[in-house]
């Protein structure tokens, strides 16, 4: 993987788990997630306009936009389901790891991309301790496992689907737009087609900004930001190393389930994540 792919990745993994812990400690999360990304979207505005071709939004994109911003109005409104009825340590490996299993799959059949040896090696490490982190997050008794079939897990199920979803389209669709005036797209896109349920949850938006404005403010500066980073990487290095890459930010979510939500009993999940870094570090050095 290029340095320099590498080097965006790992600031987005960064950025992206500190934004997600902000949403898991909203007061209603897809209410915080739809004001975050559309204040986020309006800052983008005028330097997306900016970098557009002389001509326009190229036709060929078109259809990477639209696809893209139904996907990610479905990632949203799951993740923030998914936040609001599971725990962070085992919402959020659940739904970066699944992305990482089904994205390289689907790239070798859709994009045509051949992970090298080492590459493959790294994403099969990665998978491996996400699945040792889920399992050490659930324990093994009974009641521990019956929580990986909880409501919280499914809704993350739906929200890795999501991610492997949008993670094509929008490795195909910078080759056609650059990243900026895309990301911009899409948020007004993803906005707009929440606004319905938001419009719903007005109290619960009324609320979410009198209490949490201050988080607001901050996720708006991190979320799009951090998938900006991706963009960029997907023009410079193959999906699956991508996605791959982007998950030390699972490494992350064990810290900030220690530190910030005061998660017990992380010696495995550190063991598991272990795994991750390994697998991120087979990724880098991959070709």
């Amino acid at each position: 993987m290029r340095t320099d792919a590498l080097l965006l990745v790992l600031a987005a993994a960064a950025i992206h788990a500190t934004w997600n812990a902000l949403t898991k400690r909203a007061q209603d999360q897809l209410a915080f997630l739809w004001s975050s990304v559309s204040l986020a979207t309006l800052v983008l505005l005028p330097a997306g306009w900016a970098l557009l071709p002389p001509e326009g939004v190229p036709g060929a994109a078109w259809p990477f936009l639209v696809a893209t911003s139904v996907i990610h109005a479905v990632y949203f409104y799951v993740l923030g389901r998914a936040y609001g009825s599971g725990e962070f340590s085992l919402v959020y490996p659940i739904a970066r790891g699944l992305g990482v299993a089904l994205v390289p799959l689907a790239a070798f059949f859709f994009l045509d991309e051949r992970p090298s040896p080492l590459g493959a090696l790294g994403v099969l490490l990665v998978v491996a301790g996400i699945v040792g982190i889920n399992l050490s997050s659930a324990g093994l008794t009974s009641a521990g496992l019956s929580s990986l079939m909880s409501a919280g897990t499914g809704w993350a199920l739906v929200t890795g689907l999501s991610i492997a979803a949008y993670s094509l389209v929008d490795k195909a669709g910078v080759a056609r737009l650059h990243p900026v005036p895309y990301i911009a797209i899409l948020g007004v896109g993803m906005s707009l087609l929440l606004v319905p349920a938001m419009v719903r949850r007005r109290v619960a938006l009324a609320r979410e900004w009198q209490t949490n404005w201050r988080a607001i403010l901050v996720a708006s500066t991190l979320n799009l930001t951090s998938y900006l980073l991706v963009l960029f990487a997907f023009r410079l290095s193959k999906a699956g190393y991508v996605v791959a890459a982007r998950e030390i930010s699972i490494v992350l979510s064990v810290v900030i389930g220690r530190l910030w939500f005061g998660e017990r009993g992380l010696g495995a999940r550190f063991a598991a994540a272990s795994l991750v870094l390994a697998g991120v570090i087979c990724v880098a050095l991959a070709r």
